[in-house]
This record gives structure tokens, C-alpha cells and sequence, in this order.
């Protein structure tokens, strides 16, 4: 029996080892298999997309907010891997009754360390996982500054919901030089006038509302003075190992937009 600590201070007792695993967290998902244990993998949500070429062959368990337990529960995971933001915590807590279930928090940066190096510690690839972060330290520090103005990032339309304050999103879009102009913590609902305020940019999540340019011109008209621009929601918001392609899509973000 092996006990260990999960980022929300919580005990976790794991058994035997783990060659059974249940992931909850898209992001997360794509860092197992980048750790090398697809194979280990036996459940993942419907938005754990990446790795494309593994998706269509996967076992789903529902959605982040929305999982199937009946399916969980039947295929006896060794180890269940959560977010303390992405999944519903009742369901959570219903899992945890059955199962070993370690779960993230993440806002910073350092977080998104801890949690690679801490799962790759459990899953006793420890070295792999040392090399992949070391990767997005690379990557990370590269990135520092590449932009800069102000800005207001949408998750979502009708009503406009904004990126605020302790959210890895907005840590991310400061880091590389933007200056969050959503003062308020975590995913608030904002009114036309805030989008209306003095702004460089307006930046649209490709997730979870499916922004399109329909709705570039929508906003353009709601504020000349801002540039509205697409931004991919994976880069900005997946705290794993897809952050190695950051400095690669932000140089091009550069480019394309001029900034």
C-alpha cells in the first residue's frame, strides 16, 4: 500500500500497481499517453481528443461534468484522475467511496509542474515525466513576454463569459505578455459595456463555445477600437503536455495577427 497526496490535500491509497486507469481531464488523458501508458488507459471522456490517432478506438465514460459511474465502476480502474475545476465533484465523491481517485488544482503554472511530475511519480515513470517537463520549460521560458496590450479572452456567448483572476488561462495570457483586463476571479459573466471598455484585443476561445467569424464581426461592431482574433483554447487552457507546442503557436499567433 502506497499513499500519496493529491493537489487538493486529500490522501490517496493505491494498492498494487497501477495498469488500470480511468482519465477524467482531456489535457491529463493526452499526458498518459505521452508518458507511455496508452495502454493503460482503459476509460476517457468524450474530450479527450488528443491523441487523434488513439480517440475513435477509446473507451468512453462520458463527459467531464456528465460521466457515466455504471461504466466507471464495471471497469475496475486501478487509479481514477481528476480536476477539481473540469469534473462535478459530487460525482467525484461518489467515485472516491469505490476507488482510488487523485485529483488536480490548477491555476499557476508550477501547478501544471506538480502535476506531471507528481503522476508520473505514482505511474513509476518518473524519468519520462522529468523529460517532458523539462521540454515545457523550455517552451515556457521562451514564451515569456512574446506579446503584449491588453486584453479581454471569451469562453463563451449569450451571456459573455470572460477568463478572470486565479484561472490558468489568465496566468498563461499574462505570462506571455498580454494584461488581463477581467479583474474578477475565476469565469464571470460580463455585460456589453465591459466588452465595450478600452481594449487591444478580444481574444475568442475555439472551447467551450465554439466561436466562429460570424461572431468576430459581432463583437467588431460591439467594440471598433478592439482587434477580435481566435485563439486555440487547448494551447491556452491544457495544462499538460500540449503546452510543449506554446512557443510554436504563439510565435505564429504573432505573425498571423501583426501584434
Amino acid at each position: 500500500m502506497k499513499i500519496y497526496r493529491d493537489q487538493m490535500n486529500r490522501e490517496v491509497s493505491i494498492s498494487k500497481e497501477v495498469t488500470r486507469i480511468v482519465s477524467l481531464v482531456p489535457s491529463q488523458t493526452e499526458y498518459l499517453y505521452d508518458l507511455g501508458l496508452g495502454e493503460y488507459v482503459v476509460g476517457q471522456t468524450i474530450f479527450c481528443i488528443h491523441p487523434k490517432d488513439q480517440f475513435t478506438s477509446a473507451y468512453k465514460i462520458g463527459g467531464t461534468k456528465k460521466l457515466h459511474l455504471d461504466k466507471i465502476s464495471a471497469l475496475k480502474p486501478d487509479l481514477i484522475i481528476g480536476n477539481k475545476e473540469e469534473n462535478d465533484q459530487g460525482q467525484i465523491e461518489e467515485l472516491q467511496a469505490e476507488f482510488a481517485v487523485w485529483m488536480s488544482d490548477i491555476s499557476t503554472y508550477s501547478d501544471a509542474r506538480e502535476m506531471m511530475l507528481s503522476l508520473a511519480e505514482i505511474l513509476a515513470v518518473s524519468e519520462r515525466g522529468q523529460v517532458i517537463v523539462n521540454e515545457i520549460d523550455r517552451e515556457w521560458e521562451r514564451s515569456r513576454g512574446m506579446l503584449q496590450g491588453s486584453m479581454l479572452y471569451l469562453i463563451w456567448r449569450d451571456p459573455y463569459i470572460a477568463v478572470g483572476t486565479r484561472t490558468f488561462i489568465h496566468y498563461l495570457c499574462e505570462h506571455i505578455g498580454f494584461k488581463n483586463a477581467c479583474n474578477k476571479q475565476r469565469y464571470p459573466h460580463i455585460s456589453d459595456a465591459e466588452v465595450q471598455s478600452d481594449l487591444d484585443y478580444i481574444l475568442l476561445s475555439s472551447e467551450p463555445f465554439p466561436f466562429k467569424q460570424k461572431h468576430i464581426e459581432e463583437l467588431e461592431e460591439l467594440n471598433p477600437a478592439a482587434k477580435v482574433m481566435l485563439i486555440d483554447g487547448e494551447i491556452c487552457s491544457w495544462y499538460g503536455s500540449r503546452l510543449k507546442y506554446m512557443y510554436s503557436y504563439f510565435s505564429n499567433f504573432k505573425k498571423a495577427h501583426e501584434i
